[in-house]
């Protein structure tokens, strides 16, 4: 199949799956789920890209796997950590309710389609991976995997520091300065950046590849402006008042660095 029509196919895909688990946060009034659906929809269209993919075979495994391994790590983890809330939703999507309340089953729909759009603009690289007929791998492909195992090593370790400072109960109203969160207040978003920077890296020799420099891009554009940071830190003053103004006087916003005194 042509690399159109595998997007087209991804589109179908993603769009059903992300209607389904729509229904399903209906069923168990919980919205939040949809960070979980965004995160291993990669999945299933980085496997579709692979199976349906006419290009070397070593490439579309390697692509497969290091997708695979970063959409279901992600997904398990948010899994574990919005089933610790439920029934109760995480607060940025108690705010998105108050803020939808007009029209809200309908805004939640348009927001489940829009990640599942997102997610299939930003797999185009493991499309271009899957489609590449070079008969071996390249330094590229070397760097970007070298650079995702990095990426993802940095993130699974911030979301553990996390976790075991919310496991605390002495932790609760505080804002968490222990390991790589001295050094940046969102080093788990830090690193997730960098995953999408590897998988550039990764397609640059692909035919095309080097225009998906928009995946980090737009990564870094949501991270900021959209549903990451931003929204984050709106919550964690809401939550935890001077105590995280103090932290984002001192520390960094994403990349690690030196806390400031």
């Amino acid at each position: 199949m042509s690399g159109p029509g595998q997007f087209i196919l991804g589109l179908g895909l993603a769009a059903s799956m992300m209607a389904a688990l729509f229904l399903v946060a209906l069923r168990i009034r919980n919205f939040s789920i949809v960070d979980i659906a965004w995160s291993a929809a990669f999945t299933p269209l980085a496997l579709l890209y692979a199976a349906l993919g006419e290009g070397y075979g070593a490439r579309r495994v390697l692509i497969a796997v290091l997708v695979t391994l970063w959409s279901l790590r992600l997904a398990a983890h948010l899994y574990g950590r919005i089933a610790a809330l439920h029934p109760a939703e995480e607060g940025r999507y108690v705010q998105l309710r108050r803020e939808w309340a007009a029209k809200l089953n309908a805004r939640f729909f348009l927001f489940f389609q829009a990640q599942g759009l997102l997610a299939v603009l930003l797999s185009v690289p493991f499309l271009l991976a899957c489609i590449d007929g070079r008969r071996s791998l390249g330094p590229f492909e070397i760097a970007g995997a070298l650079l995702f195992a990095i990426a993802l090593a940095g993130e699974a370790v911030a979301d553990r520091q996390l976790a075991a400072f919310k496991a605390d109960s002495g932790s609760r109203g505080r804002t968490c300065r222990a390991g790589l969160w001295r050094y940046s207040r969102h080093p788990n978003y830090f690193f997730e950046w960098l995953v999408w920077v590897a998988f550039w890296v990764f397609a640059w020799p692909s035919p095309g590849g080097w225009a998906t420099i928009y995946c980090p891009l737009l990564m870094l554009f949501f991270l900021f402006r959209v549903t990451g940071i931003r929204m984050t830190e709106e919550q964690a003053v809401r939550s935890r008042g001077d105590d995280y103004r103090d932290y984002q006087r001192t520390t960094s916003a994403f990349v690690p660095w030196f806390p400031k005194p």
